[in-house]
């Protein structure tokens, strides 16, 4: 009885052993980061449905996750503030104003970006001519793991590129790319893309949670012990976001995405987070036949007016990153031959036009419920700030009136639902970005009127929606 009892609790200290030896799974939200233990249909941080997804622990990540205890290791102290030194971190240029400004003035050494875009967007062009240029003076890598050298070299021989410098690597294995940085130790390294690099301790398919999560965490980890600037390049989903974890994006420094329509050549680089500059900053670029070219002055392409003017069509100034950006707004009001009217919206936000139409019944006594309204934004630009609230209203207004609105009026303001006209930021900023395109008139709200006048611009300030229609 004894010698059992023996060999029962050996063979279930050996089968313990085994069991904590075997890796771990966990579940991680794909549109949130949240992690569980076990699967579940909805994830609770973010309440969306189906979004978790499996990953594979390490055997010794599994153990320190199950500890309650502190980890053993070396034990440092905190630093006080005053001690820090804040000098300016150094930035490199990489050759175009346009994605400088979107970096924030230059990409800082040890940071790691994450550029997505749909396919065809222009990120493997973009960062091809970037690196290109930037290995004359710094050791760059291009990590290619969807093309293979050859095409990689015949696209740079089509554009005119220099191609002498710059060191091409064609590999999908993690392994391999990190025994070549720590040989080569390149200052720019590109990795294109993070979905189809993996790790062979992991056993999942590459492109799945576990993989990109764990390569980008050791691309960044190598990147911020050595001082490598790291772009990834990332997919998007048929919903236009990222592909993989959220957590990816807490991750990186800085997250940027690649905009474009299929009837245009105009690209837009938006700035999504940037722990060294603004968010939301905005570089526009022009897909030729030399490759990617930056438009310096983005407002003169979205205000290609026609000669002959029509109702409708009002022109505003949205504030983009750091800088205004002029834009037209188009509206188009039809008698409705039905009983439920149509309300269809492009570059501005549906709900907030249902908002903007109740108001001006309201409080202006123009009915539109018998009305189509169509409402679109030239040029492809989505317009996401309350700024376009009074141009969208005065442009419904024209094509109601079938009055046209002068070529040289601009508008701008946040209308509230008692009909107040609010202030929006940057106000004399989007007037000289006006003058210098030569508006010489602005309907703005009261509290966005000038300080100091503005040469050629004669600004006119209402405090409510019915003063502005007035005006008009």
């Amino acid at each position: 009885m004894l010698h059992s009892v023996a060999f029962k609790g050996k063979h279930f200290s050996t089968f313990r052993e085994q069991k904590l030896a075997k890796s771990k799974s966990a579940f991680v939200c794909t549109d949130c980061g949240a992690d569980y233990t076990k699967w579940q249909g909805q994830c609770t941080a973010c309440n969306a449905w189906n979004t978790l997804s499996e990953i594979r622990l390490s055997p010794a990540a599994a153990s320190r996750k199950s500890k309650s205890s502190g980890y053993a290791g070396a034990v440092s102290s905190g630093q006080k503030l005053s001690e820090i030194d804040v000098a300016e971190e150094p930035r490199t240029s990489s050759g175009f104003a346009e994605l400088d400004r979107v970096f924030g003035g230059g990409m800082v050494l040890g940071s790691a970006v994450l550029i997505g875009g749909e396919p065809g967007a222009g990120k493997s062009t973009l960062l091809l001519q970037m690196m290109c240029e930037l290995a004359k003076t710094e050791k760059a890598l291009y990590v290619t793991g969807e093309e293979s050298p050859q095409q990689i070299a015949l696209r740079a021989k089509r554009l005119g590129l220099p191609t002498e410098h710059l060191s091409v690597m064609a590999e999908t294995s993690l392994d391999a790319i990190m025994a070549t940085l720590e040989k080569d130790a390149p200052k720019i390294l590109v990795v294109d893309s993070i979905q189809v690099v993996y790790r062979e301790d992991i056993a999942s398919a590459p492109g799945s949670v576990s993989q990109v999560r764990e390569c980008a965490a050791e691309l960044v980890r190598f990147s911020k012990q050595r001082g490598t600037i790291l772009i990834l390049v990332g997919h998007v989903t048929k919903e236009g976001s990222l592909a993989g974890p959220k957590v990816l994006e807490h991750m990186i420094d800085c997250s940027l995405l690649l905009e474009s329509s299929d009837d245009s050549r105009y690209r837009m680089l938006r700035s999504r987070k940037n722990r060294f500059g603004a968010v939301n900053e905005l570089g526009v670029f022009a897909m030729t036949d030399t490759g990617m070219k930056e438009v310096g002055n983005p407002s003169a392409i979205f205000l290609s007016r026609n000669e002959n003017t029509s109702s409708g069509s009002i022109v505003t100034s949205v504030w983009e990153g750091s800088r205004p950006l002029l834009v037209e707004i188009q509206a188009l009001a039809d008698a409705n031959q039905y009983q439920n009217p149509r309300r269809v919206v492009v570059g501005l936000e549906a709900n907030r036009l249902a908002m903007l139409v109740a108001v001006l019944h309201r409080h202006a006594g123009i009915a539109v419920g018998d009305q189509d309204i169509f409402l679109n934004v030239v040029g492809g630009v989505r317009i996401t700030e309350t700024g376009a609230d009074l141009p969208a209203i005065l442009a419904i207004l024209s094509s109601m009136r079938e009055r046209e609105i002068p070529r040289d009026l601009i508008a701008f303001g946040e209308v509230g639902l008692a009909g107040e006209l609010r202030p929006v930021s940057n106000g004399q900023e989007r007037l000289r970005e006006a003058a210098k395109q030569g508006f010489s008139r602005a309907v703005v709200p009261y509290a966005n009127r000038p300080q100091t006048a503005i040469k050629g611009m004669k600004v006119i300030a209402a405090k409510t929606l019915v003063e502005a229609v007035e005006v008009i």
